[in-house]
């Protein structure tokens, strides 16, 4: 999460990978660094140690939505989050 913010404030184009459990810390860290819309996909865990077949199934579903959400063709699976900034 943290990668993909600096990314993001360097103009790069990211999409963050998080793993379930690790959602809502994701949130945190975005809001807390400034960035809480940066476009997150939620993957399923682990995904370390699930084999190589596991994963290269999971590359294949994922590298698709990845490309989209970068090209704007698709949402991220992160909700816009209203700061309630006044």
């Amino acid at each position: 999460m943290r990668d993909g913010i600096e990314l993001a404030r360097r103009d790069r184009a990211v999409v963050a990978l998080v793993t379930e459990p690790f959602w809502p810390q994701g949130d945190l860290i975005a809001l807390s660094n400034g960035m809480p819309d940066v476009p997150r996909l939620r993957l399923p865990h682990p995904v370390s140690g699930s084999g190589n077949e596991a994963m290269a199934r999971l590359a294949e579903t994922l590298a698709p939505r990845i490309i989209a959400v970068l090209r704007g063709e698709a949402d991220a699976d992160n909700e816009p989050v209203d700061v309630g900034v006044a």
